[in-house]
């Protein structure tokens, strides 16, 4: 598991070992894998170009002692001091000692660079570059490899913001812990590769947002055993579809299928659509509370303005089971009706349709992921998936670390993908996941379900084929 820390748990951590260590000897710990990652990237050093942008933080320590290692190998480097009083005496010495130089044409050096260290901003930035940073950092992305020190200077390594203008790197080199920001959009794009170097940090026990690797998902995948049946497997009742909308019915069964349920219950206007393509779907014409034993509910895919829209969703909301509410089910929720509910509930909200729970505009969403996704669990008192860029799971209650999807290609933007991860995570709760396990297992499978339907070099995919390459995701984890 990916494990990302708050600034302040992790310079607490630094303190705690620096204490126990000789003066310095943290930072040329963080130098020296710096130096690596950059020797890696460039192939051959000597004789390479290299840049350091230098802030007046540790960072442009870092970056000044990792610059003196290159130069001792033969790269030619060379430093903009973007604040010269403040730079790191003893990186400056090093540097120079090494043979590195300072710039005295920033933007041409920059221009003529094969690879641009970022050490201008430490994790403690807040707020975009200074004129003069961005003009070079621009410049920097142009022109050659740009490596971060710690995380991009300019992105807010708490929240993944990003106000105002912040440096692209094609790879971060973090030291000791992931940082919540290179793990979050709209931050976690311009961090580029990420690459962790272990300084000898305790890890911490507050953990901020956490990221599922293979194994993490491989071990909550419900497995039927010898004496399974149909009902001991899940079942799961959908309530999706319409005149208009009929398709976003057959999605959502697709993914229930496909996500292990051992039977799906369809309730809705879609009937003829979905036995067509899943004749092996139960079907009822209604209402959900008459259609038979579920042990978990989806309701909203495709519900449009249906009449007795509203009454499926309250009744499904009444129901003792876990229960999914996604797209046009959401349009009916107050946090009243959902505190009342005993058993777990899941939303699955897109950023709009998150604003409109927030009553804000779609771009503060966006622009703040990590806060929204934990303000609307916290205010309606349920897990909330909140798809995107960089899908996030909140659990309501405080302290429990958000977890990050880091599976998924831009290509799952397709109509009908949602529908399909509705049905996929609502099989996940009737298999007995808790919500927040069965939102993050889910987007994990969908999202290797859509790159491995895009294929190796990326192709438009359509939902359906997303939920027919389940089946393969769900191998290729527990393999």
């Amino acid at each position: 598991m990916r494990t990302a820390y708050s600034v302040e748990t992790v310079r607490a951590a630094e303190q705690e070992l620096m204490a126990r260590l000789p003066d310095g000897a943290l930072m040329q710990r963080a130098a020296a894998g710096l130096a690596v990652a950059c020797a890696e990237l460039l192939g051959r050093v000597y004789g390479s170009r290299v840049v350091l942008l230098v802030g007046s933080g540790d960072n442009g320590g870092d970056a000044l002692y990792a610059g003196a290692r290159l130069a001792r190998r033969g790269a030619g480097v060379s430093a903009v001091l973007l604040a010269p009083e403040r730079a790191h005496a003893g990186g400056l010495a090093a540097l120079r000692a090494a043979g590195g130089r300072i710039a005295t044409d920033p933007l041409r050096a920059v221009e003529r660079a094969d690879l641009v260290l970022d050490g201008i901003v430490g994790i403690g930035g807040r707020g975009g570059l200074r004129p003069e940073a961005a003009r070079l950092a621009r410049a920097a992305w142009d022109h050659a490899t740009v490596v971060a020190v710690d995380l991009p200077s300019g992105v807010d390594a708490d929240t993944g913001e990003v106000h105002g203008d912040a440096v692209w790197a094609d790879v971060t080199v973090t030291f000791g812990a992931y940082k919540p920001g290179l793990l979050i959009d709209p931050a976690r794009e311009r961090a580029g590769a990420l690459r962790l170097v272990d300084i000898g940090l305790t890890p911490p026990e507050s953990a901020e947002v956490t990221a599922l690797q293979h194994a993490d998902v491989a071990e909550l995948l419900p497995r039927p055993a010898a004496e399974s049946d149909k009902y001991r497997r899940g079942v799961v009742g959908v309530v999706a579809g319409s005149a208009r909308y009929p398709g976003a019915a057959v999605l959502a069964v697709a993914g229930a299928l496909r996500g292990g349920a051992g039977a799906v219950r369809y309730v809705g206007p879609a009937t003829d659509a979905v036995l067509a393509r899943f004749p092996e779907t139960l079907v009822h014409a209604g209402p959900p509370g008459k259609a038979g034993r579920v042990q978990s509910w989806v309701v909203g895919p495709g519900l449009g303005d249906e009449p007795g829209a509203l009454d499926d969703v309250l009744a499904v909301l009444d129901a003792d089971v876990p229960v999914l509410v996604d797209a046009d089910g959401l349009r009916f929720l107050t946090p009243d009706r959902l505190r009342r509910r005993a058993a777990g509930t899941l939303l699955t909200p897109h950023a709009g349709e998150a604003a409109a729970l927030l009553a804000r505009g779609r771009e503060e969403v966006e622009a703040a992921r990590l806060g929204s996704v934990r303000e609307v669990a916290a205010r309606y008192g349920a897990t909330v998936l909140l798809k995107g860029s960089t899908t996030l799971v909140a659990d309501p209650a405080p302290g429990v670390p958000v977890r990050v999807n880091p599976t998924g290609t831009g290509w799952l933007a397709t109509a009908g993908s949602g529908d399909v991860l509705s049905g996929l995570t609502g099989a996940l709760l009737a298999a007995g996941l808790a919500p927040r396990d069965a939102g993050s297992v889910g987007a994990y499978l969908h999202g290797l379900a859509g790159r491995l339907a895009a294929g190796p070099h990326g192709q438009p995919i359509a939902a359906s084929e997303v939920a027919g390459a389940l089946g393969e995701a769900w191998a290729n984890v527990c393999s």
